[in-house]
């Protein structure tokens, strides 16, 4: 029956792997938990068992853009499909209403909020429900990435609706959720003995790149990226809802093949008239960019989407992945940019402060509560909070059971115990954020780092081999230069450093073979990336307790390539190094702006030609003119003297290589001497001013009486 249903109503031929156990279980009424990554067919799981027992289905969701869509699909097959949220003219709520109670709809969508208006839960219990779906499941959660309070509050509704005998199930479906998410929507849900099917989050057709790119040239970036026609249709998330206009209107500006890009903004802020228009557009191919609020969901099921563009970081990586996730769903190679800087920590720091405000000013709103409801709007008047102040903290009360609002809007005192709660989301949330910005600095592949993420350890350690971590030729944005010769003596250090013991943590490893400082922290952390994607070594993220504080480390560990790895061995590795000129970047400090040599596609490995250029390094310098040997016998002088005095090799107080240059060039001031390949800030201020005076000949002259 099921395949029949599946290809009369649906016209598919057979179901997608995962889809047919969770639809038999739905349809033996078992209470089930659905985890399938983004466009792997979760809605069918519901639908399809919803037709196959009668009567009609009821669908929470979060999302009105996801409603309306899914809805419309349904009422496209011919099936009788109703909605009802606030984005619709009561007199179709009311129809609705009409509809359901005399039995003639196979699906009734609704948001949550609906469940709190007096009289509808009554009214839904009255007639025996066939299913309860509840999408965007995640939603549920404290801990997870979405939590909205009157998800939270579905589980006292339930019992209600699913009274009598073979209670309707309730199928519980999301594209993310974390261990720690799954066990809290089975809870809150009260699901009894529930099948939960957690289905791969793997997705073997997206590239991930990450490129760190400032707030103002993230637009012009975005602009070019999109002028090609193959990296259409997109969706780029801004941060905010004005940044997703002004990005909108500026992509619309945009030439491409002679004509504008049809761009617009989506979000929460828009009329529902044009949101609709907006998300009708995109689906028909009129618009193809569509610029929305990270934090405002889409719920677009398009296939053909081939980029997603974040203009920012997003607060979590559950929220990331699903964003991402809806780009290739048909299959097809597509493409994901995020762009960050330390400004998007700046920008999360004060969403943070203001999401989740002092808990002095939960206790004002607490204390002015009492048993006997009081309306809002009193309350409000009479705190000495501002009004978003004060609606933020009472939103904070209610969700942790500080304070009691009902439909009318008035407030009773609640439990004692919401500051422990409030306090642990809080923190929550800012290791949330924590767990975005390590996803932008590490090494590890994309997808990988993500799958992991979600609990999937062992399918975590297969890289994807198309991110810009596993195939730096294939970046697009990110810029990449070849290790210049001290890099690569310093990674050949890092490898003998790490021989015979089991790790060491990325900040001893600097302070131990870099003690004077050639490489800032952020080029020493390029370097140990590059030789991780040279397969030279693994970097864990680890992290150990010291006075009640939790501390974070990189620990660092030697490959088995890594081991094999000796001195003369060549060394081919790329260092990411900002983004390229054709999307507004600049050029190397060397004054070399290329990109990652092109990959093998028959091995996706560098070509050999690739790899024996890359161990050569650039070509030999010019001989120095007798003046310049001048010069680069005092620099050796100085340099021994040094090396001694530090307790260090010569090579790491300056490098052969870089002495030379230094020589030839005699720079006169902190910014030639910048310019010279192997001078980085750090060896600059330690060094900077005895080096110009040896190139200058004042040391020279000082010295003599």
């Amino acid at each position: 029956m099921l395949v029949e249903l599946l290809q009369s109503v649906f016209g598919f031929a057979q179901f997608r792997p995962g889809q047919e156990a969770v639809c038999q279980a739905a349809i033996e009424g078992r209470d089930l938990l659905l985890v399938m990554p983004t466009g792997a067919g979760k809605s069918l799981c519901y639908q399809l068992p919803a037709l196959a027992r009668g009567g009609t289905a009821l669908v929470i969701s979060p999302l009105i853009a996801l409603m309306d869509d899914q809805a419309a699909n349904l009422t496209s097959l011919g099936l009788k499909v109703a909605r009802i949220h606030s984005g619709l003219e009561r007199s179709v709520a009311r129809q609705a209403c009409v509809d359901y109670l005399q039995g003639t709809l196979q699906f009734l969508f609704i948001a949550p909020e609906r469940l709190r208006v007096p009289g509808f839960p009554e009214m839904l219990a009255k007639r025996k429900l066939a299913l309860i779906a509840i999408d965007e499941a995640h939603c549920i959660s404290q801990w997870g990435h979405d939590f909205r309070p009157d998800y939270r509050m579905l589980g006292q509704y339930l019992p209600e609706l699913r009274a009598g005998d073979d209670p309707a199930p309730v199928v519980a479906l999301t594209a993310t959720a974390t261990p720690s998410v799954q066990a809290d929507i089975v809870a809150q849900l009260g699901m009894v003995n529930p099948a939960q099917f957690i289905h791969g989050f793997r997705r073997d057709n997206l590239a991930i790149e990450v490129v760190e790119l400032a707030m103002p040239a993230r637009p012009a970036a975005i602009a070019r990226l999109l002028a090609d026609p193959a990296r259409r249709p997109a969706i780029v998330y801004a941060a905010s809802r004005k940044n997703a206009e002004r990005l909108a209107e500026e992509l619309s500006l945009t030439l491409s093949a002679g004509r504008r890009i049809p761009a617009a903004a989506y979000h929460a802020g828009l009329e529902a008239e044009t949101r609709e228009r907006v998300q009708t557009a995109f689906q028909a191919g009129e618009l193809e960019v569509v610029v929305a609020t990270i934090a405002f969901g889409m719920g677009i099921d398009k296939a053909d989407i081939r980029t997603v563009i974040h203009a920012g970081l997003p607060a979590t990586l559950e929220g990331y992945y699903q964003e991402i996730g809806r780009a290739g769903r048909d299959g097809a190679p597509s493409r994901t940019y995020l762009m960050h800087s330390y400004a998007d920590q700046r920008t999360h720091d004060f969403f943070l402060h203001r999401d989740y405000p002092p808990v002095s000013h939960l206790q004002q709103v607490f204390k002015a509560l009492g048993e006997e409801p009081q309306p809002v709007e009193d309350l409000r008047a009479a705190s000495k909070l501002s009004e978003e102040e004060f609606d933020r903290a009472l939103e904070k009360l209610e969700i942790h059971g500080g304070a009691r609002v009902d439909f009318g809007g008035n407030v009773t005192l609640g439990g004692t115990g919401w500051k422990n709660s409030y306090t642990i989301q809080a923190q929550f949330r800012a290791e949330q954020f924590e767990k975005v910005l390590r996803f932008t600095t590490s090494s590890e592949c994309r997808m990988a780092a993500l799958v992991r993420h979600f609990g999937d350890v062992a399918d975590a350690s297969r890289s994807c081999g198309i991110c810009d971590v596993c195939d730096p030729a294939g970046a697009v944005l990110r810029l990449f230069r070849r290790a210049t010769a001290v890099e690569r003596e310093l990674a050949q250090a890092i490898a003998d450093e790490l021989r015979g013991v089991d790790y060491r943590a990325a900040g001893t490893l600097q302070r131990n073979l870099d003690p004077v400082g050639r490489l800032s922290r952020n080029d020493f952390d390029g370097l140990l990336d590059a030789m991780v994607r040279a397969g030279l070594i693994e970097i864990q993220e680890a992290e150990y307790e010291k006075d009640g504080e939790v501390k974070r480390f990189r620990k660092v560990l030697l490959t088995a390539a890594g081991l094999e790895l000796r001195a003369g061995t060549p060394l081919n590795l790329l260092i990411g190094d900002g983004i390229a000129e054709e999307f507004g970047g600049r050029t190397t400090k060397s004054g070399r702006a290329e990109k990652a040599p092109a990959k093998n596609h028959g091995s996706g490995k560098l070509s050999a030609k690739t790899s024996s250029a890359g161990a050569a390094g650039a070509s030999a310098p010019a001989p120095l003119t007798a003046e310049q040997e001048a010069v680069a016998a005092r620099l050796k002088a100085w340099r021994a003297a040094e090396a001694k005095k530090l307790g260090v090799p010569a090579f790491v107080v300056l490098h052969d290589r870089t002495l030379t240059a230094l020589a030839a060039r005699q720079p006169k001031n902190t910014r030639e001497l910048l310019e010279v390949d192997g001078m980085g800030p750090a060896k600059a201020d330690k060094f900077g001013e005895a080096i110009l005076g040896l190139c200058s000949g004042e040391a020279l002259l000082a010295a003599e009486p």
